[in-house]
């Protein structure tokens, strides 16, 4: 599992022209998932995500979780984040779950943070060709892996 975690003043995600999802001040977690992610890689990679202190406190440093500052979370589906590039020049996504298996992944991973936040999280649309704007704020962005 993969997610690239942006700092935001807010974010939004579209299909069709319809906003299906929209945050204040939080984070945007672009996520991709591995045929190899279990229920074990998604707690971990919740907990790293929802207790990252990559918020400023009253000093201005980095100390504050999403939690701390109850912060939004705003998760989209991103299987090109398993791509492999490094033959040729097109990108090989094997390393990406196959929808039946990435898509009740991407589904329990939200139910975990949202469950972790105690409120709801907007998603993107599994699978469908979505738009994604955001401010990012910092700019603060983290790339974050399954430790295996």
């Amino acid at each position: 599992m993969r997610l690239v975690i942006q700092r935001v003043s807010e974010a939004q995600v579209a299909v069709d022209g319809q906003i299906i999802g929209r945050i204040g001040p939080g984070l945007l977690v672009l996520a991709g998932f591995a045929p190899t992610d279990t229920t074990a890689s998604l707690t971990w990679m919740c907990r790293k995500l929802v207790q990252l202190r990559i918020f400023g406190d009253e000093n201005g440093q980095m100390n504050r979780s999403v939690v701390d500052t109850d912060g939004e979370v705003l998760v989209v589906s991103q299987f090109t984040l398993l791509a492999d590039a490094r033959k040729g020049n097109r990108p090989s996504y094997i390393g990406a779950a196959p929808p039946a298996i990435a898509e009740p992944l991407y589904r329990q991973f939200v139910a975990m943070v949202a469950a972790d936040l105690g409120k709801p999280v907007p998603t993107g649309v599994f699978g469908a060709d979505m738009k994604v704007s955001l401010l990012n704020d910092g700019p603060v962005t983290i790339v974050l892996d399954t430790p295996a």
